[in-house]
């Protein structure tokens, strides 16, 4: 059913003429992003959605989490007032904030 849907959408194909190494490229790229080439391609052609590769959508998501719960822990040591442990978290708080916008600027 879901072919059928894809078939009805897509009623035009073009053909491109690419060098073996532009073809394993694309494939690699379109590969890491989880998408189809044909996806892959209008994405890039027309600019829409921003081509996200899978692994860096998780290690942003589990670096989101890991961040909350240091933020959590943070506001419980600052209760006890450890100057030393405070200024640690701050640090590896900023590390992962700069890792997320690293990340993000190469969608």
């Amino acid at each position: 059913m879901e072919k059928r849907k894809a078939a009805n959408r897509f009623q035009r194909r073009r053909t491109l003429r690419l060098t073996d190494e532009e073809d394993e490229r694309i494939a690699r790229q379109a590969a890491t992003a989880g998408i189809s080439i044909s996806e892959y391609m209008r994405r890039l052609f027309f600019g829409s959605r921003p081509i996200i590769a899978r692994t860096d959508d998780q290690t942003i998501r589990e670096l989101r989490r890991l961040g909350g719960l240091l933020k959590h822990y943070f506001d419980v040591v600052k209760r006890t007032g450890n100057a030393g442990t405070l200024a640690e978290l701050e640090t590896t708080l900023r590390a992962i904030r700069r890792s997320i916008e690293s990340l993000s600027e190469k969608q």
